[in-house]
């Protein structure tokens, strides 16, 4: 055990399931723990400033939080099957991946989640039992309502037919997208998976491969998808019915048409709060001119700046900026803007004209940091 790592999360927790995917697909030895357990609550939470899950104490006993920053630590001490390719492509695909699976991908998830009243049973007694596991029927209700109360107290709309089927409608078109991909490939970029594939399993399995309303849907409509998700939770990297294909990242810095598509899906739908938030955050910089290391509303460890006035393709709107994406943004524009002319121009090319190409061409004027769970200027 004290080379084991610890993942402190739930089964319920949409951030969690990207990490404990990474951590079979790696073969990194680990074993998880409940958000009950004394030691997170008198240790790991102190530790991290932070009560968000997942968080992941090394056999050291560092503390890590957030998913990305968990796998860029491993990543440098666990090389194998690199969750990021090194080709061009590739690369930029998995950083957008980062931003759109997992954080545009998490208000589909989330409205679906809690637009059901079907799931309402199963999701309450599974958050109950992240705090109190060995509780009574009436322990999980009891705790499943006080997480459910917060987690609708943050703005739905109304739940009707209307809305719930044009969330199911949204959601069973990603299906079919990704069912035409997992026709020819087992991951999104080949025979292994990456960052990209660890970005959407917080929708594809914590919520809506999980949640009855979601998986009725999987099961009715996506079996291979279903079936990527079964695999996805597994420590073997070759799926049965890809035993053929290589372990390896496809060649050529290929990215198939049928991971664009997901990726192009996204952000269409999800996408524009990204490019208004780089935006936002240039204007309120422009107007600031902090210092390098000026800590960015250090109480809060993923705070929304104040609103500010964007206006994008001729329409004027109030937004505000989000740090965490805005993190993951700069991630994908600042590899962009590392690469030669050339191979921008090729990636510009393979992602067309789209809100993607507007999000790496948003001027990368002022650089943010996130140390210690806050992010600062610099």
């Amino acid at each position: 055990m004290k080379d084991t790592y610890i993942l402190y999360g739930s089964y319920a927790s949409y951030y969690t399931a990207k990490t404990r995917s990474y951590l079979r697909k790696k073969g990194i030895p680990f074993v998880e723990r409940l958000p009950s357990d004394l030691t997170f609550r008198e240790t790991v939470r102190p530790t991290s400033g932070s009560h968000r899950i997942p968080q992941l104490m090394t056999p050291e006993g560092l503390v890590l939080q957030d998913s990305v920053a968990i796998q860029d630590y491993l990543e440098e001490r666990f090389p194998h099957l690199p969750a990021t390719p090194e080709t061009p492509k590739q690369k930029v695909f998995v950083h957008l991946m980062e931003l759109m699976g997992s954080e545009g991908l998490v208000r589909l998830a989330w409205l679906h989640r809690w637009m059901f009243e079907e799931n309402f049973a199963f999701v309450k007694k599974d958050f109950g039992r992240s705090f109190k596991p060995q509780g009574s029927d009436a322990d999980l209700q009891k705790y499943g309502d006080l997480i459910a109360d917060r987690m609708m107290s943050y703005g739905l709309p109304e739940s009707s037919p209307s809305v719930r089927d044009a969330l199911d409608k949204k959601y069973k078109h990603l299906l079919a997208l990704f069912e035409s991909h997992l026709i020819q490939h087992p991951y999104f970029l080949g025979g292994h998976p990456c960052a990209a594939d660890y970005a959407v399993m917080g929708a594809f399995h914590a919520h809506m491969g999980r949640d009855p309303a979601g998986l009725r849907v999987m099961q009715e409509h996506a079996p291979r998808v279903l079936r990527w998700v079964e695999n996805m939770l597994l420590p073997e990297v070759q799926a049965p019915e890809f035993h053929n294909v290589p372990i390896a990242y496809l060649a050529n810095d290929e990215v198939p048409d049928t991971s664009l598509a997901i990726l192009h899906f996204i952000a269409d739908e999800y996408g524009k709060k990204f490019v208004l938030g780089a935006m936002g955050f240039n204007q309120a910089m422009e107007r600031m001119v902090p210092q390098v290391g000026y800590a960015l509303a250090p109480e809060h460890d993923q705070p929304l700046l104040p609103g500010e006035s964007v206006i994008y393709k001729g329409l004027e709107s109030e937004h505000r900026t989000d740090l965490y994406a805005l993190w993951l943004t700069q991630r994908a524009q600042g590899y962009f803007h590392s690469l030669a002319d050339h191979d921008q121009s090729q990636i510009l090319q393979m992602l067309g004209s789209s809100t993607l190409t507007d999000l790496l061409n948003v001027p990368f004027t002022t650089k943010i940091s996130r140390v210690d769970n806050r992010f600062s200027v610099g």
